[in-house]
């Protein structure tokens, strides 16, 4: 009997297991309801921040009769360079070699092989100035010193998260506006948004700079930079139901 009992029980609660396993739900409810108007809007919510950071890279360029002369006298003035961004307060973090080059230089004559004249070379530091009203000001002592190549500025914004979320936000709003009119146009209404995605965003990042030559600057002439105002965008694409 104890045996028969076991086995009973074995089967009982085996059969209870089954059961449970088959009732239980193996879907969910769909994203989309069968009934009802998918629309896909896309909209891009913009903010505006002053830049308060500003790139600028500035070089020497050397030339000279053989390559280790050009390299000493290259050596020399960047040293002074850099000397001069310290003196104006620019951190070593924001200092940071770019670019080093050497080359041959050759003249060329029609029916004859080039001829060796010289070598240049060239270096070049990228310099992140966060105070950019003093920008103008550093690339006037850099020039002094002996940079005779400058590109930039670039100008861009320190920490841009606080202004993404507010452009995101207008973002949101934009597409439930716009959702609000294509409902009210179809005769329809918007029950509710059912995904949103971010499709992309643009922290005011630098386009195309200017590039000028040092050189060509009068000595006594005074730079400024006039930071301006950047566009803060960002761009999400935002699925609605209509009824």
């Amino acid at each position: 009997m104890t045996t028969l009992a076991a086995i009973a029980a074995a089967a009982a609660i085996t059969g209870t297991g089954a059961a449970t396993a088959q009732t239980a739900p193996t879907t969910v409810e769909p994203l989309v309801p069968a009934q009802g108007t998918v629309l896909d809007v896309t909209a891009q919510g913009r903010t505006t921040r002053v830049p308060d950071l500003a790139t600028i890279r500035a070089g020497v360029v050397s030339q000279a009769a053989t390559a280790s002369a050009a390299l000493a006298d290259n050596g020399q003035r960047m040293a002074r360079v850099i000397a001069a961004l310290r003196k104006r307060g620019v951190a070593p973090r924001d200092i940071a070699t770019a670019t080093v080059g050497l080359s041959p230089q050759y003249r060329y004559a029609d029916g004859q092989p080039p001829a060796l004249t010289g070598y240049q070379a060239s270096n070049t530091v990228s310099i992140r100035f966060r105070d950019v009203a003093k920008a103008g000001g550093v690339l006037d002592a850099l020039v002094a010193e002996g940079a005779n190549q400058i590109d930039g500025p670039s100008l861009s914004i320190d920490r841009p998260e606080a202004a993404l979320d507010e452009a995101r936000t207008d973002a949101v709003k934009r597409a439930r506006a716009r959702a609000d009119l294509y409902a009210a146009a179809a005769g329809l209404r918007v029950v509710r948004m059912v995904s949103i995605a971010e499709a992309g965003q643009d922290a005011g990042n630098p386009g195309p700079q200017p590039v000028f030559m040092a050189r060509a600057m009068a000595a006594d002439a005074r730079t400024e930079i006039a930071p301006g105002e950047k566009d803060v965008t960002a761009t999400l694409s935002v699925r609605f139901l209509l009824q």
